[in-house]
């Protein structure tokens, strides 16, 4: 699914005459780890046809969770939600796999591994990577049951990002489980992403420019009004500006997670419209 993803993005940003290389966001690079900072912010695993992955989301009300339709689409039985800060220091990853992969995973077993568990919904008009003026990445997980020990995130009212008039001035917050860049213990030294440790952190960007679907921030750790940006696993995780979410993570322009981060707008009708049917 990743590699399909990224043919996708280079696709679409080539055709608006963004010529970087791009891929779905999926760590972050410059990150702080988060601990008990933004509980309500989970990590998700699930099947597609091409096998499991994991991403990003935010718990919105009782039920349910916000993520990316990258995230959503194509999912096979049901999704793992957690809200665990730390999932593993070194491997092996603590994940379940599901009992039939081709299948994913069921409500029954993610309950007996000591897992929530919650059915995927993507947006209507997700226009999978094809059309960034109807990118529509966005998706949630309903859950099986309610989480009463967590407050949701309040999402920010539809245009809050459009009475944003000086982007590069504003701050924005990504959180998210994505991996970390960083220098190999061992071997050329050049950074790189690394899967472990596996936790939530959070990263602090600039703005960059905002256009009517899509917010996009310096993600760089060496901007000196940033502390970083998203990477692998980072996909669907949200964006913060204040105390309430005006995005989800989308895309990233380089492999080495250390450039321009793309993000969903969450405060617009198309997108509000469609989560409103979940209550929201």
């Amino acid at each position: 699914m990743r590699a399909r993803l990224l043919t996708l993005v280079v696709a679409a940003l080539a055709a608006t005459g963004l010529v970087f290389p791009a891929s779905p966001a999926t760590a972050s690079t410059g990150g702080t780890a988060d601990g008990n900072l933004h509980p309500n912010v989970g990590l998700i695993a699930f099947y597609d046809a091409d096998g499991r992955f994991r991403c990003s989301a935010t718990l919105v009300s009782p039920t349910v969770l916000i993520t990316a339709a990258h995230c959503t689409s194509g999912t096979l039985g049901k999704t793992l939600v957690t809200f665990d800060s730390v999932i593993a220091e070194a491997p092996p990853s603590p994940l379940p796999v599901a009992a039939d992969p081709s299948a994913g995973y069921t409500s029954a077993e993610l309950a007996a591994a000591g897992y929530l568990s919650g059915t995927a919904y993507t947006h209507p008009q997700y226009s999978d990577f094809t059309d960034l003026r109807n990118w529509n990445d966005v998706g949630v997980i309903v859950l099986d049951a309610p989480v009463t020990t967590i407050a949701p995130a309040p999402l920010a009212p539809v245009g809050t990002a459009d009475a944003i008039k000086q982007p590069r001035k504003t701050l924005f917050r990504a959180v998210g489980y994505g991996t970390e860049v960083r220098q190999p213990d061992s071997g050329p030294q050049k950074p790189v992403p690394m899967s472990y440790p596996l936790l939530r952190r959070y990263v602090d960007m600039p703005g960059q420019k905002i256009t009517p679907q899509i917010i996009q921030t310096n993600g760089n750790e060496k901007d000196p009004f940033g502390t970083g940006g998203t990477c692998f696993g980072d996909s669907g995780g949200s964006l913060w500006l204040g105390s309430s979410i005006v995005g989800v993570t989308s895309y990233g322009y380089t492999a080495n997670c250390r450039y321009i981060d793309g993000y969903q707008r969450v405060d617009i009708p198309v997108v509000r419209a469609w989560l409103a049917g979940f209550g929201l």
